[in-house]
């Protein structure tokens, strides 16, 4: 079974290794889905919602959360940012008995990535 919960957080960053108008210092309300995979446990859940979420508000939210991305990446793009937060939630995931299945990382309504642990 997959649990999947929703997240925002608020962030500035430019692209320094690009040629348009997203060189310029520019924010964007991203959106974050993340999706666990795993059995049922003794209280039929894959996990708890609110333990999910103080997981994910601890280790990437209240990082990413009204900051300066160039400040914590080269090039801050949405992929780049999408491996950095699988890698702050996979490992936490296996210790709880759960696997990371995939997150989306969307910048605006109609732009994200979707990483699933792959190499890149």
């Amino acid at each position: 079974m997959i649990l999947v919960k929703k997240f925002s957080f608020e962030a500035a960053h430019n692209l320094t290794r690009y040629l348009g108008k997203c060189e310029r210092l520019h924010g964007h309300t991203y959106r974050l889905v993340v999706k666990i995979e795993g059995p049922l446990n003794e209280e039929e859940m894959v996990m708890d919602f609110a333990e999910l979420k103080k997981i994910v508000e601890e280790l990437v939210i209240s990082k990413l959360d009204h900051s300066y991305l160039n400040d914590m990446f080269d090039q801050p793009t949405t992929e780049r940012v999408a491996i950095w937060i699988w890698d702050q939630l996979s490992k936490e995931m296996e210790k709880r008995g759960v696997r990371l299945h995939e997150i989306e990382l969307w910048e605006t309504e109609t732009s994200g990535v979707v990483y699933r642990g792959e190499k890149v």
